[in-house]
């Protein structure tokens, strides 16, 4: 089940994320759906950091995105396992 479940998660994060079609060649609403995925997000940090070189002033944004993701998901797990502790 968790192999299903990461495939279901997986592969419409990397079909979505820029890694193989263009963002900018996608519908406005599957682009704004691209902006949600943590992949989009780090996909762009990385391919700034190894081919343009660019610094953490650059890529603020992403890095935001990504941290704005983390702690939103943290809150969401931490309010799940206490429920079930409770």
């Amino acid at each position: 089940q968790a192999m299903q479940m990461a495939v279901f998660f997986l592969l419409p994060n990397i079909l979505l994320s820029g890694f193989m079609f263009p963002i900018a060649a996608m519908p406005d609403g599957i682009r704004q759906l691209t902006e949600m995925l943590p992949l989009t997000h780090f996909l762009r940090v990385v391919r700034g950091m190894v081919l343009k070189e660019a610094g953490l002033v650059d890529l603020w944004r992403d890095i935001a995105a990504l941290a704005g993701l983390l702690l939103g998901l943290l809150v969401l797990a931490t309010l799940r396992v206490r429920k079930r502790l409770a």
